[in-house]
């Protein structure tokens, strides 16, 4: 008996140890052996994510179609668009400055355990909102702002005089939701930035995300607005280090790869493609980051054809997937707190679509290849020109269902299992005929294919290299998968 408890106890010993040396500090403030760092698995799970964009900028709502209206205060103070932004602002606000803007975005109507529930609903797995745009204003209380800035700029002093950030995160926390923050490096007009951006960072914007970090603990550091500086100036290395070594979220934080001029898409952890859909990063893991329209905060000038339909945006979300990424879709309630009813309802159909076929969503990974091709051409861009396909996402309809001629299509986009290897293919819409061919697809006797939705077999053939499948009959009532179609195969 003595004996089997020594070895238990010997047992345990290990456990612990190994446990201890994987958690020690191991890594350097060096690009090489911070980049050694891996992605959490719950990140590469997730696949889902909410974005919120809200503010001083949420009180005017304002930017010309295709543009951003969080950078109001840039375009007002730059002269921006022949002056469209000042002439607004002038005829709107006459002679209160962006400062003054602060005490009209009150957010009385700000419900963070309302939020909650709808992000609950769309399906997704994490939320990030924007604690600290490029304006500086923080959504939590900090002693940083009053100290560069001369009077506190923060949620808890001057507009809604409550923790913006505290209250969501504990709403956050009543759930199995993750909760994250944006925090932008630089302030456009901070005046120690403007003067001496080393020691604006030495001195104010480190210690404030430090102070960040270790108040809320937050599942994700979404970081933005390093691009002026080089990674030496914001001593990106230096904070990552004890980011991952140091600090109380160590272990599981995500992070990504704003961290100075040319750091981006070539070092850090999750890469961030912007209304880049057509990017390729191999075998390193991205989040693809976009509104629902195209601004990320609330635009009034955005009308409802300029917001992205519910089947653009579960095709984003497969594509996305197929190619070993996240989706990490934006919302901008008003100033009041409200989210636009357009916005709630886009979450609201994705949740939908995501009940019935997050299967081959969550819990996947890359497979083998993304996609199959249709023939054609495979180098359809969308169009660059702004309040164009870059703000609608009418491209990925070109990519799917809707391809200019003499163009292929995305037929359908493969997910697979890592642990069941379940391979997973999510059509962008119901076969013609009710026949479908997976071209290069070897599948063993015994093999079963069900539509996801019904749970329903389909009946399969190997001819060659290619497996036949055939569908039952469209029934609009008994289908509603709607936007795409999800086969398992195993």
């Amino acid at each position: 008996m003595i004996r089997k408890i020594k070895k238990i106890i010997v047992f345990i010993l290990i456990i612990v140890l190994k446990c201890f040396l994987a958690n020690a500090q191991e890594y350097k403030p060096t690009w090489e052996s911070l980049d050694k760092r891996p992605v959490p698995e719950w990140f590469k799970d997730a696949k889902f994510g909410i974005f919120i964009t809200w503010g001083v900028y949420s009180v005017p709502s304002y930017a010309p179609k295709g543009q951003y209206a969080e950078w109001y205060q840039y375009w007002l103070q730059t002269g921006a668009f022949n002056g469209a932004v000042a002439k607004y602002h002038k005829r709107v606000f006459g002679d209160e400055t962006c400062y003054d803007l602060a005490k009209h975005f009150k957010a009385e109507l700000y419900d963070p355990d309302e939020w909650v529930k709808l992000f609950e609903r769309s399906g997704a797995k994490y939320v990030i909102p924007v604690a600290k745009h490029h304006d500086g204003y923080c959504w939590w209380p900090n002693k940083y702002t009053e100290q560069a800035w001369g009077f506190p700029w923060t949620a808890a002093d001057i507009g809604p005089q409550r923790d913006l950030l505290g209250d969501l995160f504990n709403a956050l926390h009543k759930t199995s939701l993750k909760a994250g923050v944006y925090f932008s490096w630089y302030e456009w007009f901070n005046p120690l930035y403007k003067s001496n951006p080393e020691k604006y960072a030495l001195q104010y914007a480190i210690p404030q995300a430090k102070d960040l970090i270790e108040r809320y603990k937050p599942d994700v550091f979404w970081t933005d607005g390093d691009w002026e500086q080089s990674d030496t100036t914001w001593h990106s290395t230096e904070f990552l280090n004890w980011l991952y070594n140091e600090s109380s979220v160590k272990n599981e934080i995500v992070t990504y790869d704003r961290y100075g001029k040319g750091i981006r898409f070539k070092h850090g952890s999750v890469y961030t493609p912007e209304y880049q859909p057509d990017m390729e990063f191999g075998d390193h893991y991205f989040e693809e980051s976009r509104g629902i329209g195209f601004s990320y905060s609330n635009n009034k000038m955005e009308d409802a054809w300029d917001y992205n339909s519910p089947q653009i945006l579960v095709l984003l979300l497969s594509d996305i997937v197929s190619r070993g990424g996240n989706l990490l879709l934006d919302i901008g309630p008003d100033a009041s707190g409200k989210i636009p009813p357009i916005m709630q309802e886009r979450l609201l159909q994705i949740g939908d679509w995501l009940k019935i076929n997050g299967k081959a969503i969550y819990n996947t990974r890359k497979w083998i290849r993304p996609c199959q091709w249709s023939i054609g051409r495979k180098d359809y861009k969308p169009k660059r020109t702004e309040g164009d396909f870059k703000a609608n996402g009418g491209f990925m309809l070109k990519l799917t269902i809707d391809p200019d001629p003499g163009y292929a299509v995305k037929e359908c986009f493969f997910t697979v299992n890592p642990g069941t290897k379940e391979v997973f293919a999510i059509l962008p819409k119901w076969p013609d005929n009710n026949r479908f061919t997976i071209k290069d697809m070897q599948l063993k006797p015994g093999t079963i294919i069900r539509l996801l939705e019904t749970n329903e077999t389909l009946k399969w053939k190997q001819i060659g290299k290619d497996v036949i499948l055939t569908f039952p009959a469209f029934a609009p009532n008994k289908y509603k998968s709607q936007y795409a179609y999800a086969l398992s195969i195993q």
